[in-house]
């Protein structure tokens, strides 16, 4: 049995003031009321939440656990509410994580035209280049890479990637590189979350015998991007990722071997969000940009 709203909230109050008679007056109700509510919620739980010493009110251990979720639980549900009273049931707040360099080169360039179909909804955009927990973090959905075997989770396919090496001009102009074989005297750029990505492309051209896994580590593909700009070494990266850079004489391919990868990008989110209607709204649009596209 759950227990009642009124109750959670007298129960932070309380806490929060370490007096019934303040929430009382706070909540604007009787003392009584506030020590019949506080009763009602320890019977439930069946667990004392308070103790008194001397007259002094203090959290019990049980107490002391619960408050910060029942807080917790207060704050987003205020904050649903003042969602919806602020967009009047049509718009809302969509908190998408992405992955850094996906968002800053591939998504957000693509926002506007979102934004133009759906000027009502807000998308809240953090980073997460690493695993997340949706049980655990303030999420509605993501974009993820890799594949999706957690259960409660739905998952819809965006794109696939193929990977190519790129050097800027200045790296090819500096050393040979007129072979694969070259590749042993080049530092080889690599990423943090993706260890193996050029003994992969290595493995795929044949040339297993070199050391991919040597070389500088950087955290984000866009660290890795400006690193082969830079001249400092070669890097194997998702094609699409760098196009402009290509196109724009800053990367070049020293040799045009793309490799698919295994893995894919996916949106990702809890299966009982799949109604929200933000979260329905970026998610038909997102799929219908990837198709218009042809990213996949």
């Amino acid at each position: 049995m759950l227990p009642s709203m009124t109750s959670l909230l007298v129960f932070e109050a309380a806490a929060r003031r370490m007096s019934f008679s303040e929430a009382a007056a706070e909540l604007s109700l009787t003392q009584g009321a506030v020590s019949r509510q506080i009763r009602s919620l320890e019977e439930t739980l069946r667990l004392k939440l308070f103790h008194r010493v001397r007259n002094r009110l203090t959290l019990s251990e049980a107490g002391l656990a619960y408050l910060p979720e029942v807080r917790a639980c207060l704050s987003r549900l205020e904050a649903a509410t003042l969602e919806l009273l602020a967009h009047q049931g049509t718009g809302g707040v969509l908190n998408l994580a992405i992955l850094p360099t996906f968002g800053t080169k591939w998504l957000i360039p693509r926002m506007a035209s979102f934004w133009r179909s759906h000027p009502n909804i807000i998308v809240n955009f953090t980073t997460r280049a690493v695993a997340f927990d949706f049980a655990k973090e303030r999420l509605d959905a993501a974009i993820h890479f890799g594949d999706v075997t957690w259960p409660g989770v739905k998952s819809h396919l965006l794109m696939g990637e193929e990977v190519v090496p790129v050097c800027s001009p200045a790296t090819l102009q500096a050393r040979e590189l007129a072979g694969l074989e070259d590749l042993a005297h080049h530092t080889l750029l690599q990423h943090t979350t993706r260890p193996n990505a050029w003994v992969e492309w290595l493995a795929a051209a044949g040339q297993s015998r070199i050391n991919g896994l040597k070389g500088p580590r950087f955290e984000h593909f866009s660290m890795v991007i400006q690193a082969a700009i830079a001249g400092i070494g070669i890097a194997v990266l998702p094609r699409f990722l760098v196009e402009d850079e290509i196109a724009a004489g800053r990367l070049t391919i020293p040799f045009d071997i793309p490799v698919r990868s295994n893995h894919a990008y996916y949106l990702v989110h809890p299966e009982e969000k799949a109604e929200l209607p933000a979260l329905r709204a970026f998610r038909d649009w997102l799929l219908a940009e990837v198709k218009r596209k042809g990213a996949s």
